[in-house]
């Protein structure tokens, strides 16, 4: 089948919404804003209050362009705060990996393979990082380079500091379980390999979809979230949650912060902006109905 759909003008797609029955008291200001947001964009934010069956796409009921607006810079201002609270969760789980194993190991211990469990993973992990680091323009790289002419790859503490979120889980998943994996475990007030490695790879896909300006607020993640059995710190009690929703996720994340930073406003901030949500979009996130109950929100 051909695509045949032709572009529209900011004009025609403001009628557009309007014969679909969004109710739009002032076109103007709608035009200007499709000049700024694309009316595609929209359409994800559109998407759950209209009939999708029907071709026109007609929506549901009362829906208005200020309650779509709101919803995209709720999700936006959600991107912002999540994005923020997982950078500083990266740097804590980087800190700690370079840090247990080079205390033991020495200062190039990531180019030793008997450390992995998978030695072709090994290989294409490492061929990554050098790519990563052949990339950077770090002036610590630039000074390596000139000062030192063995080993050729810098040591751990600058090599891991320019890997991506995703090349570290990965390398991460693939060390072996030893004392240096449980101790950066254990610093995350967590027990057992599996969900540490779970929570980094989770993390990774909601870095991305933050720092590439995707829609977040109801967002199937496709890394379901493991939900531990038993944690340092309090954590939710009622785990029967789904563990694709954005909700399991934020619960990972104010726990890392409350382990890594415990007096950081991140959990206030969020629960401050979650109450705010347009449209009644929180079971949308997986946020059961008490969730505010629950004495870890409090």
């Amino acid at each position: 089948m051909k695509y045949e759909k032709s572009p529209i003008s900011f004009d025609d797609q403001t009628e557009r919404l309007l014969h679909k029955g969004l109710i739009i008291t002032n076109e103007e200001e709608v035009r200007k804003t499709l000049s700024n947001i694309s009316f595609y964009r929209l359409r994800a934010y559109t998407f759950p209050f209209q009939d999708n069956t029907q071709p026109n796409h007609p929506f549901i009921g009362t829906v208005t362009w200020e309650e779509i607006i709101d919803l995209y810079t709720f999700d936006r201002k959600l991107r912002l705060v999540v994005f923020d609270a997982i950078e500083k969760i990266e740097i804590a789980l980087r800190t700690q990996i370079i840090y247990q194993w080079s205390m033991r190991y020495g200062s190039h211990w990531h180019l030793d393979q008997a450390l992995y469990k998978d030695g072709t993973k090994f290989i294409k992990h490492l061929s990554s990082l050098q790519k990563e680091i052949g990339r950077s323009n770090e002036t610590f790289l630039k000074h390596y380079r000139e000062k030192y002419s063995h080993p050729q790859d810098p040591p751990c503490w600058m090599s891991l500091e320019v890997s991506s979120i995703g090349l570290l889980s990965m390398i991460f998943r693939n060390l072996k379980n030893c004392p240096e994996k449980k101790a950066v475990i254990h610093h995350f007030g967590l027990y057992g390999t599996e969900v540490l490695e779970n929570w980094m790879h989770n993390f990774c896909h909601i870095r991305n979809i933050c720092a590439h300006h995707g829609r977040l607020w109801n967002r199937r993640i496709s890394i379901p979230i493991a939900i531990p059995k038993k944690t340092k710190l309090p954590f939710i009690e009622k785990k029967a949650i789904y563990p694709y929703k954005l909700y399991s996720a934020l619960c990972a994340i104010v726990y890392l912060m409350e382990v890594i930073s415990p007096k950081s406003t991140f959990k206030a901030t969020l629960v401050e902006l979650i109450v705010q949500c347009p449209k009644g979009q929180l079971k949308e996130m997986g946020f059961p109905k008490d969730w505010k109950n629950e004495k870890f929100w409090q």
